[in-house]
């Protein structure tokens, strides 16, 4: 399933907030419907990671950029 064409996904630079919802012509500005979808989004990358069973690589311009690897950590543990 993707995201309908006048929905776009995006990370606040300010706050590092993850906002879903529309933006004005000018493709630069959020119009007043942005949602913060921090939670939903980080939450569904670790479900997506989980499933694969291995670490997600992904790409920039073909080329092998970012591994994204999930461990739960045990009661009590931080990172």
């Amino acid at each position: 399933m993707s995201v309908p064409k006048n929905i776009r996904i995006g990370t606040s630079p300010l706050s590092g907030s993850i906002f879903a919802g529309t933006l004005l012509k000018g493709g630069r500005m959020w119009s007043a419907n942005k949602t913060d979808v921090t939670n939903e989004a980080i939450g569904a990358v670790i479900e997506h990671v989980n499933m694969q069973k291995n670490p997600v690589i992904v790409s920039v311009n073909g080329v092998p950029t970012y591994e994204i690897l999930v461990r739960r950590l045990a009661a009590g543990e931080l990172a």
